[in-house]
């Protein structure tokens, strides 16, 4: 009897370590969903879920930017295109209502990153930012080549962005699926914290300020 049972607790405990490294492998998938529920976001910022990679690109005023000018600071970031007749000009009107409730003086940055770079040029992306009386200092909109956008987005950030399939799209201007997530990176360049900013199915739309602004308070005080 004593062997069934023993042989009973080590099959739940093999059972139970093969479930956790799947979750495990399924926390290394190359999208920040993979890495957390963005339904949930992470409160105060709590653990870092991965170092964000390098990447140097351009800002809105034409000059250099990269992750190397963030350091220091509390920085979220959003993934749009200028000609989005979707959610990108909601999803920059939450980053500048985040702007406008944090006090200048506070370590906290803005990055808007695009996905469309041929047309995003940094001319664009500066009327682009004036719409949203972006600061130019605290609030950097960024382009490059495909190349370079999509290493920042996809492998840096983890964030997901591809071109829309042209039979599905809506309108002309229909040209990408990308994320709708906000990123929260801290003062070492670790990504904390994921808001989204879009409603699922049926729902409100969520509170972007009431999530964002305790969690950056928790990393102001780290």
């Amino acid at each position: 009897m004593w062997g069934a049972i023993g042989a009973t607790i080590a099959a739940i405990v093999v059972a139970f370590v093969v479930l956790r490294v799947r979750q495990a492998r399924s926390a290394l998938g190359p999208t920040v969903s993979g890495v957390v529920d963005s339904s949930q976001p992470n409160p105060n910022g709590r653990l870092p879920l991965f170092q964000v990679a390098d990447f140097a690109l351009t800002n809105q005023s034409g000059h250099p930017f990269g992750a190397a000018d963030l350091r220091g600071h509390i920085w979220i970031a959003e993934i749009i295109f200028t000609r989005c007749g979707g959610p990108c000009p909601r999803m920059t009107q939450r980053m500048a209502e985040l702007q406008a409730a944090i006090p200048a003086h506070q370590p906290v940055r803005f990055v808007t990153l695009t996905t469309d770079p041929e047309f995003d040029t940094p001319p664009v992306l500066e009327r682009y930012a004036r719409r949203y009386n972006a600061d130019p200092a605290r609030w950097h909109f960024l382009t490059g080549s495909k190349a370079q956008m999509a290493d920042a987005i996809v492998r840096g950030l983890k964030l997901t962005a591809q071109g829309q399939e042209p039979a599905k799209m809506q309108s002309p201007n229909d040209l990408f699926i990308h994320s709708t997530l906000l990123l929260v990176v801290d003062k070492q360049g670790r990504a904390r914290a994921v808001i989204e900013t879009e409603p699922a199915e049926d729902q409100p739309p969520p509170d972007v300020k009431a999530q964002a602004l305790p969690i950056l308070e928790g990393l102001l005080k780290e």
